[in-house]
Formats: structure tokens, sequence, C-alpha cells
């Protein structure tokens, strides 16, 4: 009894504590944010979308994050939609990552606390996304709730051409199997699946996430820590394939239709939470979803290509 009202008061605290941060941001039109060191989906399904409002009301956001994601942070005129961006090498080879927080490491951690000591010190609204209980059971739903979230069409900086191309992420985390995200696929085998539907099927993820894979014939292994690549390459194609994660949220920046496949079963664990997150921040596409490579395929034969 006591922990459930324990927990009831930090979130009228936080949520307090939300808009009480909003509306001197807004006031100041400045504010500091960070450091986010967290998931690829973590990024475009709760915080992008809310630098990118604060951005649309002209506050200037001192921003301190992964240097990897700087692609993502701006308009559709290319633009940066931060004042200020203290980027953070990539440590995610060396370090667990969960959610929105890892463990840094020494010369990264040096940088972090030294942007939240100046955060702290500067009088101006500061957004510690670091606090995990005010950022999961808080900020995240606050943000939806509320409508403080934006989108900016990210194909219009990084497309050039539309490609008859699909993008596969060949996910690698842990490989044991969870509700959210299913059992682990051979990824070559789904590129052979559908490699004969494409001129080329690109291979990308971040190097501590995927499967390590080679190119051959059609297929072009781009796994790497550039998102200009990863964006142009999404922008330009007419598919994005991925399994459940956070990746789901790209179709909405690159105007890129999504297929979720999951193997292990037809339920996918959580997937009513992530297309409630997805509709306050874009809805050109709905997902689709494969349960198995005859699936995968045969919503390709029915594709627009």
């Amino acid at each position: 009894m006591f922990q459930k009202i324990l927990f009831r008061y930090k979130l009228l605290t936080g949520n307090i504590k939300a808009n009480c941060l909003l509306f001197f941001t807004l006031l100041f039109k400045r504010c500091y944010y960070g450091p986010f060191k967290g998931e690829f989906g973590h990024l475009l399904g709760h915080n992008l979308p809310f630098l990118s409002y604060l951005h649309s009301k002209g506050v200037k956001i001192y921003f301190c994050g992964m240097e990897l994601y700087k692609p993502f942070l701006v308009n559709e005129q290319g633009n940066s939609i931060v004042e200020e961006y203290i980027g953070l090498r990539d440590f995610f080879k060396e370090t667990k990552l969960d959610s929105n927080k890892a463990e840094e490491p020494e010369d990264v951690k040096s940088l972090t606390q030294h942007f939240i000591k100046k955060a702290k010190g500067s009088f101006l609204p500061y957004w510690n996304i670091n606090d995990e209980t005010f950022y999961w059971y808080t900020f995240r739903w606050w943000t939806v709730n509320n409508k403080y979230t934006k989108t900016y069409d990210l194909s219009k900086v990084y497309g050039s051409k539309k490609e008859n191309s699909v993008v596969i992420f060949p996910r690698n985390k842990g490989g044991a199997y969870h509700i959210n995200n299913g059992e682990t696929w051979d990824y070559n085998e789904v590129a052979n699946a559908v490699k004969p539907f494409f001129d080329k099927v690109y291979i990308m993820g971040h190097p501590a996430f995927s499967q390590d894979l080679k190119s051959y014939d059609n297929v072009e292994v781009l796994i790497g820590n550039d998102n200009k690549v990863l964006l142009e390459k999404c922008s330009n194609s007419k598919l994005i394939i991925t399994q459940h994660s956070g990746t789901v949220y790209l179709g909405e920046y690159t105007h890129t239709p999504i297929l979720i496949i999951y193997k292990g079963g037809n339920s996918i664990g959580n997937i009513e939470e992530t297309k409630l997150f997805k509709s306050h921040f874009g809805k050109k596409y709905e997902f689709s979803y494969a349960f198995s490579l005859t699936e995968i395929t045969n919503f390709i034969k029915n594709l627009n290509l």
C-alpha cells in the first residue's frame, strides 16, 4: 500500500515538475537537455519529438548527447534544431546499454558530469532525462498526452532519389527470445527471401546491435554508425524491414513504410504501446506485420513497387 502511494506521489510531482519546466522553457526560450546516451528507439520515440517541438516554439536548446545521433537533430531545411551540441563519442561497443541510459566510460563521464554541473548552475530550465523515474513514468507519457511532440520529415534533407530498394535491420541484441522482439532471425535467409524483388537490399544498423553479415549479389551490407548514410538509404528505399524495436519509428522520419517481422508466435509484446506513441508524432504509414519468411515475401509481392 505504501509503495502504491509513493508511486502515485512521484507521478504527481513528476507532472508538476514537467509543467513547470515547460513553462519556464517557453518563457526564457532557452533550456538544457540531456545528457542523452540511450538507445536509438528512445531517441526516435521519446526525445527527438519533444526536442523538435521545443525548436518549433523558438527555444534555444543546449543539448548533450551521442555524436552519432547528430544527423537526426535537424529540421526540414537541414538546420540544427539545437543551439549547442555537446557530442559524446560512440562507446556502445564498450558498455551495457539499457533504454535511456548507459554505463559511461570515464572519459565520457567527465563530459557528462561537466554538462550536468553547468546545466544545474545556469538557472535555466534543465531537462534531466537521466532521472529514470521522471523519464520513464512521467516524461514519456506527459509529452504525448499533452501533444508536446513534432516530427520533421528528414527525407526532405537526406532523400535524393527513390530506388527500388529495401533496408533491413539485422537486430542482434543479446540473442535471447523476448516477447517484445521475438526470436532472432537468420538475416541471410531474410535477405535471400527479399532480394529477387529489389534492385538493392541494404543491411543497416549499429555494429554493437547487429548481426555480422557480408555483402553479396545485390545485398549491400552497410553496418556502421554513420546515420547520414542510414537516413539517405531509408529515405530512398520503398520499405524498411525490422523486428519490433524503437527502429519502427524511423519510417515517420524518412517517409518509408515499415514491415515489422516477428518470429515465435503471432502476439507481439508491447506493440499497442508502440503504436500509441507513434500515433502522437506521425501517421504517414500504419505498421505492417509478417510472422514467417513466406509472409514477408507475400507482403512484398503485394507491395506497390
